[in-house]
C-alpha cells in the first residue's frame, strides 16, 4: 500500500485530490447540499426533467407492473417488452433502422469500438474525445490514431497515410469539457472519400440540438450519412443508460458480439420507462430546448462582457477557464459558500492548464437565477484577480 499512499500524495500536492459532494435533494436550478440550498448550474439535467413529475409517475408505473430489477441480462430474463419498445422508439428519434440499448454510454461506446475493430483496423480519434472512446480504441487492439481537436487538416492527412486499411473516425459530437460541435460535414466528407465509417458520440446533444432534438447528425442533417450514432439516455433524458443506432446488421452484430451488452445485467424496468417518457417529451416540447440555447448564448455573452476567458459555444456547456487547478477549486469553493454550485475540472478530466468551472445549464433556470449566478461569478472573479 505503501506505493498507493505515495501517489495519493502526489495527487493532493498537485491539487487534484477529488472528493465527493452529496446532493441531500432531486437536480433542478436548485438542489440541497449539507442542509443548504444552492443553485445548480453544473448538471448535465439539460431539459431540466430529472424531477419531472411525468417521469416520476412512468417509473412508479411500471415498478408497479415490472417490479423494481429486470432479474437477468438483456440475452437470458432481462429483456421487457418496454425496452424493445424503447429501441424503437430512438431508431425513430434517430431516423434509423434499428438500435441497441447499453447500460452506460460508456458500456456503449466501449462495446460497440472493440466489437467492431480489431488489430487490423485503424481508428481515427479527436484528440479531446471521451474517454469511454479511447478505453473502446484501446481494447479493441486497432492502431490508434490520435488528431488534433476539430482539426481537419490534420485528420486528412492521418487519413491518406493509412488509406486502404479498414477504418473508423470516431468524435463526440459535442465535446463534454469545452461545448464546442465537431465538424461532422468534413468528417463525413473525409470517411466517404476514403471509405471509412463514422461514429458519433452524441452523449451531450441528444435531446439539446437539431431540428428534432436528435443531436449533431440531426443538426447538420447528415442522419442517412453517419454509421454509428451513439448517445446516453442520462443526460437530457434523465434516465439512465446509453444506446448505439444505426443500420440493422450493425445492431444485430452487436447484439452477438459487443460484451459490455452481452454480460451485463439489464436496465431495470422503471428506468426504460422514464426514457420512454422523456422521449415523448423532447418530440412535444421543443421549446424547452429553445429556452435552454437562448438562456445559454447570453449567459455565454454576459460572461465574456465581464472579461472571462471563455471557450464560445453553441451548447449549453460553457467552460470559463482559470488556468491551474488549486485557482479553479478555489473559486469553486468561493462560489458554494454565495449558494452556487459549479464544481471545478481539473486533470486529467482536462489538459493541463486549463482546470476550468464547467457551466451547464437547464432549461428550467429562470433568467433571476441566472443574473444572481452572474453577480456573484463576477465578485469572486475581481477578488480572486481572475478579471
Amino acid at each position: 500500500m505503501k506505493h498507493i499512499m505515495a501517489d495519493l500524495q502526489k495527487i493532493k500536492e498537485r491539487g487534484l485530490y477529488r472528493e465527493l459532494t452529496y446532493l441531500d435533494a432531486a437536480q433542478g436550478p436548485r438542489t440541497v447540499i449539507e442542509g443548504k440550498s444552492v443553485l445548480l448550474l453544473s448538471s448535465n439535467n439539460y431539459l431540466g426533467l430529472c424531477n419531472d413529475e411525468r417521469l416520476k409517475k412512468a417509473a412508479i408505473s411500471a415498478i408497479e407492473n415490472y417490479g423494481v430489477g429486470s432479474g437477468g441480462s438483456r440475452l437470458t430474463t432481462g429483456s421487457y417488452k418496454l425496452h424493445k419498445e424503447l429501441e424503437e422508439r430512438l431508431a425513430q428519434f434517430k431516423q434509423t433502422e434499428a438500435s441497441l440499448v447499453f447500460n452506460t454510454g460508456y458500456m456503449a461506446n466501449l462495446g460497440t469500438i472493440a466489437a467492431l475493430a480489431d488489430r487490423n483496423w485503424v481508428v481515427f480519434c479527436d484528440r479531446l474525445n471521451h474517454a469511454s472512446i479511447i478505453d473502446g480504441c484501446r481494447l479493441s487492439g486497432a492502431k490508434l490514431i490520435v488528431y488534433k481537436h476539430c482539426d481537419m487538416e490534420d485528420l486528412l492527412k492521418k487519413v491518406k497515410k493509412y488509406q486502404g486499411i479498414p477504418g473508423l473516425i470516431v468524435t463526440d459530437g459535442v465535446f463534454s469539457m469545452d461545448g464546442d460541435i465537431a465538424p461532422l460535414e468534413d468528417i463525413v466528407e473525409i470517411a466517404e472519400r476514403y471509405q471509412l465509417i463514422t461514429m458519433v458520440d452524441d452523449a451531450h446533444a441528444t435531446g439539446v440540438l437539431g431540428p428534432n432534438g436528435a443531436g449533431t447528425a440531426d443538426y447538420f442533417g447528415l442522419k442517412d450519412r453517419i454509421d454509428i450514432q451513439m448517445g446516453t439516455l442520462s443526460k437530457a433524458l434523465a434516465s439512465e443508460g446509453g444506446y448505439v443506432a444505426g443500420k440493422q446488421c450493425l445492431i444485430d452484430y452487436l447484439r452477438h458480439r459487443a460484451k459490455s451488452f452481452i454480460y451485463s445485467t439489464a436496465l431495470a424496468p422503471q428506468t426504460i420507462a422514464v426514457s420512454l417518457k422523456a422521449l415523448e417529451i423532447v418530440k412535444e416540447q421543443p421549446e424547452l430546448r429553445k429556452v435552454l440555447l437562448e438562456n445559454a448564448k447570453w449567459f455565454q455573452e454576459q460572461l465574456i462582457l465581464a472579461g472571462f476567458k471563455i471557450r464560445e459555444t453553441k451548447t449549453p456547456i460553457i467552460p470559463i477557464i482559470i488556468g491551474e487547478a488549486d485557482a479553479a477549486v478555489q473559486f469553486s469553493r468561493r462560489l458554494l459558500e454565495e449558494g452556487i454550485y459549479i464544481p471545478a475540472i481539473r486533470p486529467p478530466t482536462v489538459p493541463e492548464g486549463t482546470s476550468r468551472l464547467r457551466v451547464s445549464l437547464m432549461a428550467t433556470h429562470t433568467r433571476e437565477d441566472l443574473s444572481y449566478s452572474l453577480e456573484k461569478i463576477k465578485e469572486v472573479g475581481q477578488k480572486l484577480d481572475i478579471i
